[in-house]
C-alpha cells in the first residue's frame, strides 16, 4: 500500500484523482481548505489547510509519501488594463508559491520512498498566448519552471512532472462553461471538439504517480484537445 498527498482533492480533477488512487487501495491524505466536502471513507485522511496562509502551519504526516499532487488552481481572465496588483499576487500565491511551499515542507516524506513521484498543473495558456490569461499565465508559466528545477534538483530519487490541460468541465470553470453555447463555443476552439473532464486528466495524474512512467521527469504534458500543439483546416 502506497501513501499519497493530494492538495486542493475536494473537488475537479483533484477528486477524481482521490476516487481513483483510492480504488487501487492506496491511503490519500487530502489537503483543502473544505476538507469536509469529502465523504469519510478509511483510506482517506482529511487536513484543513489554505495554501495561501503563508503564517499557518502545515498539517504533520509522519509517514513516507510515494506521491505528491498540487490541484489548486486559479481561472482569473481579465484584459490588463482590468487587473489589479492583488490579482496577480492571488494567482501567484495560490498557484505557484503554494506549490513550492507544500513540496518544500513534505519533501522528507518523499525522500523516504524509492521513485517518489510530484504532480503539479500548468494551463495551455502558459505556452500558448491567449488574451485574457496574463495573470494566471505568468502564474502557471512560473508552475513550469519550478517542475522543471526541481525535476533537476531531486533527480534522481523523485520524478517532478506537470500536467498543463485547456479548460476542463470542473466547478473552477463553471462560470465559462455556464449555458450551451458557452460549451459549444468552447469545444469548437478545441481540434478534437471537446472539452476536457476531470477524470480524463486524472487518468494522465494516476499514471505519472505510477512506477509505469518512472523514466519521465521534468516534463509538462500537454492535456489540451490539441489545441496547443495542431490547427486543422
Amino acid at each position: 500500500m502506497n501513501s499519497y498527498l493530494i492538495v486542493g482533492g475536494s473537488s475537479g480533477i483533484g477528486y477524481e484523482v482521490v476516487k481513483k488512487l483510492t480504488s487501487a487501495n492506496n491511503k490519500i491524505y487530502v489537503m483543502s481548505r473544505n476538507p469536509e466536502k469529502i465523504e469519510d471513507a478509511e483510506m482517506i485522511t482529511k487536513l484543513s489547510y489554505d495554501v495561501t496562509n503563508v503564517d499557518e502551519k502545515f498539517p504533520s504526516i509522519e509517514e513516507p509519501l510515494k506521491g505528491l499532487i498540487y490541484c489548486p488552481g486559479t481561472i482569473n481572465l481579465k484584459p490588463l488594463k482590468s487587473l489589479k496588483s492583488k490579482d496577480f499576487t492571488d494567482d501567484f500565491m495560490i498557484n505557484a508559491l503554494g506549490a513550492a511551499r507544500t513540496i518544500q515542507n513534505y519533501l522528507p516524506n518523499l525522500l523516504k520512498v524509492k521513485n517518489s513521484s510530484i504532480v503539479m498543473f500548468s494551463t495551455v495558456a502558459a505556452q500558448t498566448g491567449m488574451a485574457y490569461h496574463a495573470s494566471v499565465a505568468m502564474a502557471k508559466a512560473a508552475v513550469e519552471g519550478l517542475t522543471k528545477s526541481l525535476a533537476a534538483e531531486l533527480a534522481p530519487k523523485i520524478r517532478v512532472n506537470a500536467i498543463a490541460p485547456s479548460i476542463t468541465d470542473t466547478p473552477l470553470a463553471e462560470r465559462l462553461l455556464s449555458t450551451d453555447e458557452k460549451r459549444n463555443a468552447s469545444a469548437k476552439r478545441h481540434p478534437l471538439n471537446k472539452i476536457g473532464n476531470p477524470e480524463e486528466i486524472a487518468n494522465a495524474v494516476q499514471f505519472l504517480l505510477s512506477d509505469d512512467s518512472s523514466w519521465i521527469t521534468g516534463q509538462i504534458l500537454n492535456i489540451d484537445g490539441g489545441l496547443s500543439a495542431i490547427k486543422t483546416i
